[in-house]
């Protein structure tokens, strides 16, 4: 296993992951309405974070599949639901942007404006169904290559189960102040906190734990 892949995948992770996090601040920075210098820097660094993540992502991919290569399919699918989970938030955040470059009023995008409503699912059932099959996936690829420890590939499906509870909450309405809604902090922000907190443990691990072969194991 290329320990320069391990080591670089590792770094673009925790990079990946601290960036994201940064964001969530701005969402309590205002109550109700918010500036557009508010809006639109929250979403230039998510920007850059989900940027970031695509190399960590095919980076882990690459790590599974030399690892075990009858694993690829696996790693694959982890692959392929995560960058669609960055996809549907990527629209989402074009959406958010451009109510907020549009709108002369200071406006929140997320519940007001046109194209509010239309964001719920991107960022709720849908992101979550996407998030919860990346880490389902990426858990039994890892139990099934060890690149890991076992403790990371269980906090995965801990983690997905998490997300894919929230797949519901698209039957109980648009109200972003409750726990369990379609756009409800529960099944927005905390949900997607919880991946962002397992994709910076992985990372950590990928960085200070020593590659272990399958000829050790």
């Amino acid at each position: 296993m290329d320990k320069r892949l391990r080591r670089f995948t590792g770094a673009l992770g925790l990079t990946a992951s601290v960036v994201l996090l940064l964001q969530v601040p701005f969402y309590f920075v205002y109550s109700g309405a918010r500036p557009d210098s508010n809006i639109l820097t929250r979403i230039l660094i998510s920007m850059c974070g989900s940027a970031l993540l695509i190399p960590f992502l095919t980076g882990l991919r690459q790590l599974l599949r030399e690892a075990r290569p009858e694993s690829e399919w696996l790693a694959t699918a982890s692959l392929t639901a995560a960058l669609i989970w960055l996809t549907l938030g990527l629209v989402g955040q074009s959406m958010e942007a451009g109510t907020a470059i549009a709108t002369e009023a200071p406006i929140d995008p997320t519940v007001q404006g046109p194209l509010a409503a239309g964001q719920f699912l991107l960022w709720g059932s849908m992101g979550r169904l996407m998030c919860g099959l990346f880490l389902a996936s990426a858990g039994l690829a890892l139990l099934n290559t060890r690149i890991l420890p076992r403790w990371i590939a269980l906090l995965a499906w801990a983690v997905s189960a998490i997300n894919l509870a929230f797949v519901p909450s698209l039957y109980f309405g648009g109200d972003a102040a409750r726990f369990y809604s379609a756009v409800g902090w529960g099944t927005t922000a905390t949900a997607s906190s919880l991946v962002l907190c397992w994709i910076m443990a992985a990372s950590l691990v990928l960085l200070t734990r020593p590659a272990v072969h399958l000829a050790d194991r």
